[in-house]
């Protein structure tokens, strides 16, 4: 079994994301460390793509910018390597299923276990074809993450019942960015996935205030963090990982 479990054994995960590459790996390094340092359960490292349909504006900037300065899968693996040194914490990879077919899916996930990385997100696979995935995951070790979103509807159970890692659950419709306010009926979803699973439960898209983290990880296991972490970034460049840092301590402290 993985290690992912461990970030939801001391009170409520808080879980940001972080585009790897920009603006360079070497920020990237200390952000990941910033975050871990300042309270960070868990880190999802983003692996840059042209098309990220799940993610909105700030988030696509970022990948441009990442792919731009020539970040690419191998450079993010050898930027995982040296984060084993010292960090922790899962890690888990978020990207998307091209990412993986063109890197080659059984080599991809090897190097996954091998530089310590957790669990793969990959929004863009439904349920009905993880399998492309699943037997590879299973047989190094990685967990694939499952999504449920508020369309999920009737497939909320099925969902969970084969959840592992963690389940990420949609704030809300359509992409990541922050939100002045997330009204999805979520404590519901949550029941019915309690119902099927004991799989922990983290809430993501929208969030980017301490209150809306409180909020949603009343009725979770935790709070997933994108858009405001990668404006941070993009606002301090290399100077980021201190205010990356104050950011990850309050919303901890919230939760």
């Amino acid at each position: 079994m993985t290690k992912i479990k461990q970030a939801f054994e001391h009170g409520k995960a808080f879980i940001p994301f972080i585009t790897c590459g920009d603006p360079d790996l070497e920020t990237t390094a200390a952000v990941v460390r910033a975050a871990a340092a300042n309270g960070a359960d868990l880190i999802e490292l983003g692996i840059p793509f042209s098309d990220p349909t799940a993610e909105g504006p700030v988030i696509q900037n970022a990948n441009i910018r990442a792919l731009s300065a020539g970040v690419n899968t191998d450079k993010i693996f050898a930027l995982v390597r040296d984060l084993r040194k010292d960090i922790t914490i899962p890690l888990v990879f978020m990207t998307y299923a091209n990412v993986v077919f063109s890197y080659g899916a059984e080599r991809f996930i090897v190097l996954c276990a091998e530089t310590g990385i957790d669990g793969l997100i990959l929004p863009d696979i439904p349920y009905e074809e993880k399998e492309e995935f699943l037997d590879i995951c299973h047989k190094y070790d990685v967990a694939l993450i499952s999504l449920i979103a508020p369309t999920s509807a009737n497939r909320v159970g099925m969902i969970a019942r084969e959840a592992e890692g963690f389940i990420y659950l949609v704030s809300s419709l359509g992409v990541t960015g922050m939100r002045s306010e997330i009204n999805t009926d979520l404590s519901s979803i949550v029941k019915t996935i309690r119902e099927n699973t004991d799989v922990p439960v983290a809430v993501g898209f929208g969030i980017s205030t301490p209150q809306q983290a409180h909020d949603m990880a009343a009725v979770s296991d935790g709070a997933i963090v994108g858009s405001a972490v990668v404006k941070l970034i993009e606002k301090h460049g290399a100077d980021a990982p201190e205010y990356v840092g104050e950011y990850i301590r309050s919303m901890k402290q919230a939760l």
